[in-house]
Protein backbone atom coordinates (compact mmCIF):
# COMPACT_ATOMS: atom_id res chain seq x y z
CA UNK A 1 0.00 0.00 0.00
CA UNK A 2 1.75 3.74 -0.82
CA UNK A 3 0.48 6.65 0.00
CA UNK A 4 0.65 10.02 -2.26
CA UNK A 5 1.93 13.20 -0.86
CA UNK A 6 1.40 16.24 -2.83
CA UNK A 7 4.38 19.34 -1.54
CA UNK A 8 4.09 22.74 -1.96
CA UNK A 9 6.66 22.59 -5.12
CA UNK A 10 4.00 20.44 -7.10
CA UNK A 11 6.80 16.88 -6.79
CA UNK A 12 4.63 14.08 -5.77
CA UNK A 13 6.28 11.51 -3.97
CA UNK A 14 4.89 8.16 -2.19
CA UNK A 15 5.84 7.14 1.25
CA UNK A 16 5.26 3.20 1.48
CA UNK A 17 3.35 1.59 4.48
CA UNK A 18 4.37 -1.44 5.58
CA UNK A 19 1.98 -3.61 7.52
CA UNK A 20 3.31 -6.63 9.71
CA UNK A 21 3.82 -9.96 7.70
CA UNK A 22 4.21 -7.12 4.66
CA UNK A 23 7.95 -6.73 4.97
CA UNK A 24 9.06 -9.80 2.92
CA UNK A 25 12.47 -11.40 3.98
CA UNK A 26 13.18 -7.60 5.80
CA UNK A 27 12.60 -6.69 9.89
CA UNK A 28 12.24 -3.91 11.14
CA UNK A 29 15.65 -2.36 12.55
CA UNK A 30 16.22 1.03 14.77
CA UNK A 31 18.97 2.92 14.69
CA UNK A 32 20.93 6.44 16.68
CA UNK A 33 24.05 7.93 15.65
CA UNK A 34 26.79 8.38 17.96
CA UNK A 35 27.52 12.48 18.06
CA UNK A 36 30.95 13.80 19.60
CA UNK A 37 30.37 16.92 21.53
CA UNK A 38 33.47 18.04 22.45
CA UNK A 39 31.50 21.84 23.82
CA UNK A 40 28.02 21.06 25.08
CA UNK A 41 27.66 24.90 25.50
CA UNK A 42 28.22 25.39 21.26
CA UNK A 43 26.37 22.38 20.34
CA UNK A 44 28.74 21.41 17.76
CA UNK A 45 29.10 17.69 16.98
CA UNK A 46 30.97 15.24 14.85
CA UNK A 47 29.05 11.83 14.11
CA UNK A 48 31.59 9.20 15.11
CA UNK A 49 29.30 6.19 14.79
CA UNK A 50 26.16 4.09 14.80
CA UNK A 51 24.21 1.19 17.40
CA UNK A 52 21.80 -0.45 15.21
CA UNK A 53 18.85 -2.63 16.98
CA UNK A 54 16.92 -5.31 15.55
CA UNK A 55 14.21 -6.65 17.55
CA UNK A 56 13.20 -9.79 15.46
CA UNK A 57 16.91 -10.98 14.54
CA UNK A 58 18.36 -10.63 18.18
CA UNK A 59 20.58 -8.10 16.76
CA UNK A 60 22.57 -5.31 18.41
CA UNK A 61 25.85 -3.62 17.08
CA UNK A 62 27.67 -0.48 17.04
CA UNK A 63 30.12 0.42 14.49
CA UNK A 64 32.32 3.82 15.45
CA UNK A 65 34.62 5.55 13.04
CA UNK A 66 36.46 8.58 14.97
CA UNK A 67 37.87 11.75 12.32
CA UNK A 68 40.14 13.53 14.83
CA UNK A 69 41.08 16.40 12.33
CA UNK A 70 37.48 17.00 12.53
CA UNK A 71 37.01 16.70 16.28
CA UNK A 72 40.22 18.69 17.16
CA UNK A 73 38.93 20.80 14.85
CA UNK A 74 36.54 21.90 17.03
CA UNK A 75 37.88 21.71 20.27
CA UNK A 76 41.52 21.39 19.74
CA UNK A 77 41.74 20.14 23.68
CA UNK A 78 39.23 17.71 22.69
CA UNK A 79 40.25 14.26 24.72
CA UNK A 80 40.62 11.87 22.08
CA UNK A 81 41.78 9.24 23.86
CA UNK A 82 38.57 9.12 25.97
CA UNK A 83 36.24 9.35 23.49
CA UNK A 84 38.18 6.65 21.68
CA UNK A 85 37.85 4.73 25.19
CA UNK A 86 33.73 5.38 25.31
CA UNK A 87 33.27 4.43 21.40
CA UNK A 88 34.99 1.22 22.50
CA UNK A 89 32.94 0.78 25.39
CA UNK A 90 29.90 1.51 23.03
CA UNK A 91 31.15 -1.16 20.84
CA UNK A 92 31.63 -4.09 23.63
CA UNK A 93 28.24 -3.06 25.55
CA UNK A 94 26.46 -3.89 21.78
CA UNK A 95 28.66 -7.20 21.80
CA UNK A 96 27.67 -8.78 25.04
CA UNK A 97 29.05 -10.86 27.17
CA UNK A 98 31.88 -10.76 29.41
CA UNK A 99 33.00 -7.85 27.62
CA UNK A 100 29.75 -5.69 27.98
CA UNK A 101 30.52 -5.23 32.31
CA UNK A 102 27.61 -4.91 34.12
CA UNK A 103 25.12 -4.80 31.32
CA UNK A 104 26.07 -8.30 30.16
CA UNK A 105 23.00 -9.59 31.94
CA UNK A 106 20.53 -7.31 30.06
CA UNK A 107 19.24 -8.76 26.57
CA UNK A 108 19.84 -6.44 23.31
CA UNK A 109 16.56 -4.09 24.10
CA UNK A 110 17.82 -3.65 27.13
CA UNK A 111 21.30 -2.32 26.17
CA UNK A 112 19.98 -0.71 23.39
CA UNK A 113 17.87 1.69 25.16
CA UNK A 114 20.43 2.18 27.88
CA UNK A 115 23.03 2.73 24.81
CA UNK A 116 20.39 5.45 23.05
CA UNK A 117 19.13 7.57 26.20
CA UNK A 118 19.65 11.22 26.35
CA UNK A 119 22.81 12.44 28.40
CA UNK A 120 24.82 15.68 28.31
CA UNK A 121 28.27 14.03 27.79
CA UNK A 122 30.63 14.21 25.18
CA UNK A 123 29.75 11.18 23.16
CA UNK A 124 25.68 11.36 22.80
CA UNK A 125 23.20 9.34 21.19
CA UNK A 126 21.32 11.31 18.70
CA UNK A 127 17.78 10.82 17.66
CA UNK A 128 16.33 7.24 17.11
CA UNK A 129 15.10 6.71 13.05
CA UNK A 130 13.92 3.34 12.12
CA UNK A 131 13.75 0.91 8.53
CA UNK A 132 13.54 -2.23 7.49
CA UNK A 133 16.84 -4.63 6.59
CA UNK A 134 17.16 -8.07 5.50
CA UNK A 135 20.74 -7.85 7.23
CA UNK A 136 21.33 -5.73 10.03
CA UNK A 137 25.04 -6.17 10.45
CA UNK A 138 24.93 -5.15 6.68
CA UNK A 139 22.60 -2.19 7.36
CA UNK A 140 25.43 -1.13 10.47
CA UNK A 141 28.52 -0.54 8.11
CA UNK A 142 26.31 0.87 5.14
CA UNK A 143 25.27 3.41 7.88
CA UNK A 144 28.72 4.15 9.36
CA UNK A 145 29.72 4.82 5.70
CA UNK A 146 26.58 7.34 4.65
CA UNK A 147 26.43 9.10 7.75
CA UNK A 148 30.20 8.90 9.24
CA UNK A 149 32.66 8.67 7.17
Amino acid sequence: MSERHIHMAGHVTERHITRAGQGGDRDVFEYALLRVVPRVERGECVNAGVVVYCRAQGYLGARTHLDEARLLALDPAADVAGVRAVLAAIERTCAGGEQAGQAAGDDAGRRYRWLVAPRSAIVQPGPVHTGLTADPAAETERLLNLLVR
